[in-house]
């Protein structure tokens, strides 16, 4: 498939109008596909109990792949869904991003059984991929995003506080100081892994590279920067190991 576009190269480029939406937005350059999407987008504003029931019976065919149970609040956002996956009894809130404009790959954005999404949490996919755990909640207004190929996965059971941050490739180069550092491209790192029953306090930042071991702690504020051994509690910017779970 062809390379990732960033949006304004791919909105402002070559192409029809039809042809920019249907590649940014929906996916696929498929007439019967925006249709649909466009239909179900329609029924994202519904309000109330109607919306929920229009959505839980039209939206599911809409992604790559959605199990049973699947619950969808008013005003959330779909990006290629066809690249997205949902598992058994999944719940997005309000005004959530489902983000997965990555062409390389059709298994983009994936959400394990059981997984809640708060209110205005987004996940982003540019060239790069997500995968949450099953029981996993993501407290509101939480961003996770990969991008450059640097993917993001997070096991089972972990609990992300509000306003969480959670990057894999979110630096960019800047040795250079005759070109823009806009244009010195993402730094590449290996993603971010957290692993199975983690808790993230609220306002925890986790950085491209860093894994975070089984059971470990990242406490409310910390900005994670290095890898995070199992049981381990750490805090502070940038977060320190303040002792072990158990000990």
């Amino acid at each position: 498939m062809a390379g990732y576009k960033k949006s304004h190269a791919a909105v402002t480029g070559g192409g029809s109008p039809l042809q920019k939406y249907q590649d940014v937005i929906v996916g696929r350059r498929s007439t019967p596909g925006m249709l649909y999407f466009e239909w179900c987008m329609f029924l994202g504003v519904f309000p109330g109990a109607l919306g929920l029931v229009l959505r839980k019976l039209f939206w599911p065919r809409m992604f790559g792949s959605c199990g049973k149970g699947v619950q969808f609040g008013q005003n959330i956002v779909v990006r290629h869904p066809k690249r997205i996956h949902l598992g058994n009894n999944v719940v997005i809130s309000e005004t959530c991003i489902l983000d997965a404009r990555t062409e390389y790959s059709d298994q983009v954005l994936t959400l394990g059984d059981d997984v809640i999404m708060s209110n205005n949490v987004m996940i982003s996919c540019k060239d790069g991929t997500v995968k949450i755990g099953a029981r996993t909640g993501i407290g509101a207004q939480s961003i996770i995003q990969s991008t450059n190929r640097c993917p993001v996965t997070i096991g089972d059971d972990v609990m992300i506080g509000p306003r969480c941050y959670i990057v894999g490739g979110g630096n960019y180069n800047t040795d250079r100081l005759d070109v823009p550092m806009r244009e010195q491209g993402i730094k590449p790192d290996t993603g971010v892994r957290i692993a199975s029953d983690v808790w993230l306090g609220a306002n925890v930042s986790v950085l491209g590279g860093v894994e975070m071991g089984t059971g470990s702690i990242a406490g409310t504020g910390a900005v994670v920067n290095r890898t995070v051994s199992e049981r381990s509690i750490c805090a502070g910017v940038p977060a320190r190991v303040v002792r072990t779970r158990g000990d």
